[in-house]
């Protein structure tokens, strides 16, 4: 027995307890791996261990959360909590709340190998209708009684190694005791918070799933790495998706079909590619895609780009898929938009998806991600790594902190220095991504440059137009390399932001940013008057490359000549539906509003009353779109497999 005594003792006990829950909880994970190794065929002990460590991190916040109330008991600074009832009554709520968080992963042995997924907030609408849910859970105790006996087991020990700890009330409780002891309870709340978040980084997103691929090579190796308590919890207001059967295979296909076959006979072009993803640069700041706001006059904030964009190719009606930063991600490099909720955060996060990066790597291109926060911000190193990026830079190997914001990481311009001499040590071919983050709340930037850039009705403009100067020097770098004219650059944002121009202050335009392809030297130069979003980004790119096999993504073609895709875009579940010059408002079950882009910008006159014919096309492909997302996201198909 360990007898505790002092003003620490409190504490001192709850972390030993807490130590023996991450004991347990990395035998429940050994178990889960040991029944269902068949199912994690190239996972190696190496391997194994690494997913063991970073499980702890997972563990830690399912088990802060299960324990809050028992936590908030223990570390209140008052001699009332030394009361022997009181102490019996919080030994029964650790016990009962932390047979919860082990039969929960229990049942995991068990259900993975028919969903191949841990047990997500999903399962209650799985079982919603169920008729016999009496009888099904019968049969599964009968069928997996010796999970019944491992968890009478766990819960002994749980239960022995309690008692094992004993806190004693300290002789006298004044207040030095009560002063030490109101310390530790401020030091358990922080460590609290930065437990629960991740991390204690203005950067760092409170972590989900698909944090989880920090630690794997594969995504079905999340469920190794997660626990089914986290799991659950984290998804419990998750969007799941319906399954949608309007249309027949056959007719699917006709109207919209997300695989992409090659589209020429011509040789693969060994070209690099190298995707310029830049923080809240809506179409609103840009003068070249606005010359027809206040008379011809507006400049807007991007001198560079707009000097680029004359010299590149872009198009007239463009559109980011989300909201978000963490939407723009799978749309530019996987092709897979968010709907209800970003895609990275949802329950089919651990899919198995394709991307541009891997695609490209199977054409023996090097990958790359370069992104200026610290490491595991946002979430994007996990992403990276399930998307097949092969090499990550961040804030941690730039490794110089006299170029740190003091928020969120590297300023965006030696940052881009430094990639641009990153990239040239790289093989050619080479695919290389960068996520700028300058422009970004609270909207600085570098003291030299304070006064430099014009401030706009917008914060965020300043910021911009520092950014805007920091891809001239990158480009100015670049030129004077190797790589540089066997190089399509493509340009897009993350999202748009608050606007001040009435024309962006619109369901449409509050989803407008640029995309611009520019090939150095090369042909690809003009407008296009078409529709485009991110997820076009991925196909496009391969068609021009001419990309020589099938593959999966949402997208389209934009270089591709006919007018018949559409845009699609999610917030919160409405869906915006661009098609031509229409626009279609939905709420994913009746259609709320229609209007014409090109007659009405301000999108003050509602068409729904008396619809243009187009509006059964419209219908009609988005219920495709939908059909395709809903299933394929379900069935987990989200790659070509040959069908």
């Amino acid at each position: 027995m360990i007898k505790l005594k002092g003003s620490f003792a409190p504490y001192l006990g709850l972390l030993i307890r807490f130590l023996i829950l991450l004991l347990i909880y990395a035998f429940l994970r050994l178990g889960f791996y040991g029944i269902n190794y068949a199912l994690f065929p190239h996972v190696n002990s190496a391997q194994l261990l690494y997913m063991l460590w970073g499980g702890v991190k997972f563990d830690i916040v399912a088990l802060l959360y299960l324990n809050i109330l028992y936590l908030l008991m223990q570390i209140i600074p008052a001699p009332f909590k030394y009361n022997t009832l009181y102490q019996k009554i919080a030994k029964w709520i650790f016990i009962i709340t932390n047979s919860i968080g082990i039969a929960l992963n229990l049942v995991d042995f068990a259900y993975y190998p028919f969903t191949l997924k841990r047990t997500t907030g999903t399962v209650f609408d799985q079982f919603a209708n169920e008729k016999n849910l009496g009888s099904l859970a019968i049969d599964f105790c009968l069928d997996y009684w010796y999970l019944f006996i491992l968890f009478a087991i766990l819960i002994y020990a749980l239960i022995k190694l309690y008692d094992l700890v004993q806190v004693q009330r300290p002789l006298l409780f004044r207040w030095p005791t009560y002063s030490i002891q109101s310390a530790c309870f401020l030091i358990a709340i922080f460590l609290f918070i930065g437990g629960v978040r991740g991390g204690w980084a203005h950067s760092t997103r409170p972590i989900t799933l698909s944090n989880a691929g920090d630690y794997v090579t594969n995504p079905e190796e999340m469920n190794i790495v997660l626990n089914t308590p986290f799991s659950l919890m984290k998804t419990l207001k998750a969007v799941n998706l319906k399954p949608i059967h309007t249309y027949t295979e056959q007719e699917l296909t006709t109207i919209y079909n997300p695989v992409h076959y090659p589209q020429s006979k011509e040789p693969f072009k060994k070209m690099n590619v190298v995707f310029l993803i830049l923080e809240s640069f809506a179409k609103e700041h840009f003068g070249e895609l606005n010359k027809d706001i206040q008379g011809g006059q507006y400049k807007g904030y991007t001198p560079f780009l707009d000097s680029l964009i004359r010299e590149g190719y872009t198009f007239e009606h463009t559109y980011a898929n989300g909201r978000k930063s963490i939407d723009a991600l799978p749309s530019v490099i996987t092709g897979i938009p968010s709907v209800g909720e970003p895609f990275v955060l949802s329950v089919y996060s651990g899919n198995k998806t394709t991307s541009i990066a891997n695609l490209l790597a199977n054409k023996g291109y090097e990958t790359a991600f370069f992104h200026g926060a610290p490491n595991g911000s946002m979430g994007f190193s996990a992403y990276m790594k399930l998307a097949g990026i092969q090499h990550y830079y961040g804030k941690n190997e730039y490794n110089n902190d006299a170029d740190f914001d003091g928020i969120w990481g590297i300023w965006d311009e030696p940052f881009m220095q430094y990639m641009a001499n990153e990239i040239n040590t790289f093989k050619q071919p080479f695919f290389a991504s960068f996520f700028s983050l300058s422009s970004h709340h609270p909207f600085k930037v570098p003291s030299k440059y304070e006064g430099v850039f014009p401030k706009g009705p917008l914060p965020v403009q300043e910021p911009i137009g520092y950014t805007d100067n920091a891809l001239r020097q990158f480009f100015k770098t670049a030129s004077s390399m190797s790589w540089y004219k066997n190089t399509l650059f493509v340009i897009c944002a993350d999202h748009a932001t608050v606007s001040a121009l009435p024309e962006y202050q619109t369901a449409a335009n509050s989803y407008a940013i640029p995309i611009i392809l520019y090939h150095p030297g090369g042909d690809l130069k003009g407008r296009s008057d078409k529709l485009a979003q991110q997820i076009d980004i991925m196909p496009t790119v391969l068609n021009y490359l001419n990309y020589d096999k099938p593959y999966f993504a949402f997208g389209f073609d934009a270089l591709n000549p006919t007018k018949e895709n559409f845009v699609v875009n999610n917030n919160s579940g409405i869906f915006n539906f661009y098609y031509k010059d229409y626009l279609l408002i939905n709420d994913g079950i009746k259609n709320i509003s229609l209007h014409n882009l090109k007659e009405d910008r301000l999108m003050k006159h509602d068409l729904l009353k008396q619809p243009p014919l187009v509006l059964d096309t419209m219908e009609t492909k988005f219920k495709a779109f939908e059909q395709q997302y809903n299933n394929r996201m379900i069935e987990n198909k989200l790659i070509y497999d040959g069908k």
